[in-house]
């Protein structure tokens, strides 16, 4: 006997057979999206080495690393994917045969971290070629034919930490790249290595942060043989910085068309190289940074006298920032010595010692240049004013020049001017005059090789008088005159 099915059975069945079948179909088409010349691995696609003209279409919008390299593609459009790759972090495009890129052609990757182009036959970067990619971190451009170089390739780029840009064939120094506070604020790292450098803004790097320079990689590049490149590079030899230390026999310049390491220029006569000492004056401010050659580190001052510089003044002059720089407000003579900064990071730690000079003067600024020369213009005014009251405000007899007076005394008449305390008495008047003593003062200067010089005592009860000369007559109340009346000895009569 056949058991009995109960046909209600199988309808209970019915939803698990579809749920079966909607899983395969969702399994099939994850099988399907993969394209035929790639490998997946869940969210890897590995197209390398297929010998692609062209990007496969449909990659799933899944993928985080997509690997195209050692294929044949040789341009990059702004339709190089359909579809839009939000999870995608990052994309290997080395050895092809790219020599176009569109500008628009990272619009589809936005959340892009890593960027290889690598072993291509680019030469140029265009302005705003990358500025789509604005997480991005790393990006290789090395050994392709780069010649020029576009001020605003890289805008928008603020979290960019590392960019390749050796063996290539450029001439021209980026500087808006390392600048401080420029466009890449996160850039630790800078290749630049087997180009065609040959002049470098040596000022402008010898400015930048010890954190830039230990990155900046310029090996293997013509420049030109002078003292300032060696002074340069001996300051990072000095300080370790790793794009020296690593590569110290392939620092070379040209010299008659010569190769010389920059580290043996005897020909020049460079100096020896010698770290100098922070200089200041009496009351400057002054800030000294604790130039460590990574970011982030946690930085401790010590003073000459080995206590630590707190973050808050308290009695002395000194201080520490947020940024763990030294701050000296009004600096003084007893601050100058040998200051050690110590820097801890997780994986490294550093340590600093920087000295610094105080002259006992003070340093003339703008505005005290302005008021020494204000103050010296007022005393030359003063100076002539007083001259000038000096000369014709002092009392004379000018005025009586015109009437020649008779003499009360005949033995008593002297060519000079007289000063009196109190009235002239004349013994001879009658009525109420007083017969007290007749005091007269007399200023009598040595002869001289002219007549008439005012002092000069006369016999004949007479007063010269000079003869006009020039212009006019000469009175005695001129400032020669003057001069010998307020110079001469008094003789009271």
């Amino acid at each position: 006997m056949h058991p009995h099915r109960d046909p209600r059975g199988l309808w209970l069945l019915l939803p698990s057979l579809s749920l079966l079948l909607f899983e395969v179909a969702r399994a099939g088409r994850a099988v399907v999206s993969c394209p035929a010349a790639c490998l997946c691995a869940s969210n890897i696609l590995s197209c390398s080495k297929q010998q692609l003209p062209n990007v496969p279409h449909s990659l799933p919008s899944y993928t985080a690393l997509l690997d195209l390299s050692h294929n044949n593609l040789s341009r990059l459009r702004a339709e190089w994917t359909p579809t839009r790759l939000t999870q995608l972090h990052s994309l290997l495009l080395s050895h092809n045969h790219l020599n176009f890129i569109s500008s628009e052609a990272f619009s589809p990757v936005p959340n892009l971290r890593y960027l290889d182009l690598s072993s291509n036959q680019l030469r140029t970067l265009d302005e705003f070629l990358f500025s789509d990619l604005q997480v991005l971190e790393v990006l290789l451009l090395y050994n392709n034919h780069i010649m020029a170089v576009d001020r605003c390739a890289f805008d928008d780029m603020a979290q960019l930490q590392k960019l390749y840009l050796s063996q290539n064939q450029i001439s021209r120094f980026p500087l808006e790249l390392v600048k401080e506070g420029a466009k890449l604020p996160k850039l630790t790292l800078l290749d630049l290595s087997s180009n065609k450098l040959k002049n470098l803004p040596l000022p402008d790097l010898q400015k930048l942060p010890a954190w830039i320079k230990n990155g900046l990689y310029l090996h293997n590049n013509p420049l030109n043989c002078d003292c300032e490149l060696y002074q340069l590079f001996s300051h990072w030899q000095y300080r370790q910085l790793s794009s020296v230390m690593d590569f110290q026999e392939d620092l070379y310049c040209m010299n008659s068309k010569k190769l010389h390491n920059v580290f043996n220029l005897s020909f020049l006569n460079c100096g020896e190289y010698q770290e100098r000492a922070w200089e200041a004056h009496l009351g400057d401010n002054l800030v000294i940074k604790c130039d460590t050659k990574h970011q982030g580190m946690t930085k401790v001052w010590v003073t000459p006298s080995n206590e630590r510089v707190l973050d808050e003044v308290t009695n002395g002059t000194v201080r520490v920032t947020e940024d763990g720089s030294l701050h000296f407000k009004k600096v003084q003579v007893e601050d100058g010595g040998v200051y050690t900064c110590y820097a801890m990071g997780e994986t490294f730690n550093e340590t600093l010692s920087v000295e610094l000079k105080v002259y006992n003067f003070t340093l003339h600024g703008h505005h005290d240049t302005l008021n020494t020369a204000y103050t010296t213009l007022v005393g030359c005014i003063l100076s002539v004013v007083l001259v000038l009251i000096y000369l014709y405000l002092t009392p004379c007899r000018c005025w009586c020049r015109g009437v020649e007076k008779p003499s009360s005394h005949q033995g008593d008449s002297l060519s000079s001017s007289m000063l009196s305390t109190t009235p002239n008495h004349d013994p001879m008047a009658g009525g109420d005059k007083d017969d007290g003593f007749d005091r007269r003062v007399a200023f009598l200067e040595p002869a001289g090789p002219g007549q008439g010089q005012n002092g000069k005592l006369k016999p004949g009860n007479t007063l010269p008088v000079p003869e006009a000369t020039g212009k006019g007559q000469r009175r005695m109340s001129d400032p020669e005159s003057v001069s010998s009346v307020f110079s001469d000895t008094p003789i009271v009569v």
